[in-house]
């Protein structure tokens, strides 16, 4: 497996080393030793995640605040997003920054997300199954997010308004600078 850090620190795109032939192919997609060692960090994952969309389904921006914050490690088994990671840690030379990556079945890559970032995704393909592991367990009371189409953050999430299905929740969801104003 090969780590690639991005430009927002301690987030990394992780390629498997993917062995095939015209039977099919295998690839390790997780390994708490490799994994650990290509980041540099002790991560210890307690939950895993997966959720099927449709083309055009953006959900986001999400995360868990404070003791309830999650890392994650995210990849698609089936179909094609752009997944998206905004740092919002106070301090942080890259703060309200964001990466775009595009993960898919064909390109095996994942994406590790600390804890400290918003993240969110857009289905690309006709549907989408999207797998993630987290570090810390789900609490309702400690959710937060910004409106995934936030002016400030402007992100390019490659389909038109017209395309873009987001829940209710998202749609209302609060401005960045709402949100962080006190950072």
């Amino acid at each position: 497996m090969k780590a690639t850090e991005t430009k927002l620190k301690g987030c990394f795109i992780l390629e498997p080393s993917k062995f095939g032939d015209s039977r099919g192919y295998f690839f390790e997609s997780f390994n708490t030793k490799t994994f650990n060692n290509l980041i540099g960090a002790k991560v210890d994952f307690v939950q895993d995640n997966q959720s099927f969309s449709s083309f055009g389904v953006l959900r986001g921006l999400h995360a868990q605040a404070g003791e309830h914050a999650q890392a994650k490690l995210v990849r698609v088994i089936e179909g094609k997003v752009l997944d998206v990671a905004v740092d919002v840690r106070p301090g942080s030379e890259t703060f309200g920054q964001y990466i775009a990556v595009e993960l898919s079945e064909e390109n095996n890559l994942q994406l590790f997300i600390p804890r400290g970032f918003l993240h969110g995704f857009v289905v690309l393909s006709e549907t989408a199954i999207f797998f993630y592991k987290c570090d810390n367990f789900y609490n309702k009371e400690s959710e937060c997010g910004v409106n995934p189409l936030d002016e400030t953050l402007n992100i390019d999430w490659f389909l038109s308004r017209e395309k873009l299905l987001l829940s209710q929740k998202d749609e209302e969801a609060l401005s960045f600078k709402t949100v962080f104003e006190k950072l």
